[in-house]
């Protein structure tokens, strides 16, 4: 019976040394995994970034965000790499604008489709610091006057209309100093039918409505330019899952692309150069 007993309490400390052995074998391996600073993305070494369904331009060029090229397709290899990621490392799939910013689960790792910043938005999901924000411009219909202005002496004279509410007003009256009074309407949607029917020659909105309006709902549609002013509007940042992990190496990304230039440089090729609208002076 007292080699029995004996017997026993070795198999039993031989078990739990073998059960520490193995605790302290998966704390080493986990350690291990923080220490070589490997990302808690999606897909371990992947990248997995979102975008509309589908895409636009000159946010995105041909509805093809794999190509890098357009705006957000830019931004969002020029964080992939400052994160450590190749272009082949990175995967794309595509959202819904709602469905992104709705609580819950995701399939992404980061999302970019002009999300505006708000406080109400931030408590379903998480931002990244502002890679974008947005600035007056002037939009209007080939022919119109003002329409093919280069500068803001091209302007002046012409008639302008801006949305009640919206920051545009002020740009306009400080930066143009038009001739005449500023045109305001009740909503975005009377203004752009006072373009169309010809009660005023410019509309003043954001840069991305100027995109949307000029490509989408006006016939010959112009942007005439942007007004050079750094007093921003919107901020877009990048979506991530509600707490993510990756949520602060993202934001680190983003600032350290602003701070080198290189934000103002690709908003500079894709949002004011590729497609047109320079910055009026």
């Amino acid at each position: 019976m007292t080699t029995l007993r004996r017997s026993t309490r070795i198999l039993v400390a031989l078990t739990a040394a073998a059960a520490l052995s193995l605790t302290a074998c998966s704390s080493d391996d986990s350690s291990s995994s923080a220490e070589d600073g490997e990302l808690a993305t999606l897909t371990p070494g992947k990248l997995t970034i979102a975008t509309g369904d589908p895409s636009y331009s000159p946010w995105v060029e041909d509805d093809d965000p794999e190509s890098g090229k357009g705006f957000e397709a830019a931004v969002a290899y020029a964080v992939a790499e400052e994160l450590g990621f190749d272009k082949a490392d990175v995967t794309w799939v595509r959202t819904t604008f709602d469905a992104a910013i709705a609580p819950g689960p995701k399939d992404f790792d980061f999302n970019l489709q002009q999300f505006s910043i708000t406080d109400e938005r931030k408590k379903g999901v998480d931002f990244s610091s502002p890679y974008y924000t947005t600035v007056p411009a002037l939009v209007s219909v080939k022919g119109n006057k003002g329409a093919d202005a280069t500068d803001i002496a091209g302007v002046k004279d012409s008639l302008i209309g801006v949305a009640t509410g919206t920051t545009t007003l002020k740009a306009v009256e400080d930066l143009v100093d038009p001739s005449q009074d500023v045109k305001i309407f009740n909503s975005n949607e009377d203004a752009v039918q006072a373009l169309t029917s010809g009660q005023i020659d410019l509309l003043a909105v954001d840069l991305p409505t100027a995109f949307y309006l000029s490509s989408a709902e006006l016939d010959d549609g112009v942007v005439v330019g942007q007004l050079d002013t750094t007093e921003g509007g919107d901020q877009f940042g990048l979506v991530l899952p509600k707490d993510s992990e990756l949520t602060d190496a993202v934001t680190d990304a983003v600032d350290a692309l602003r701070e080198d230039g290189t934000l103002d440089q690709l908003a500079q090729e894709w949002l004011a150069d590729a497609v047109d609208a320079p910055v009026l002076k």
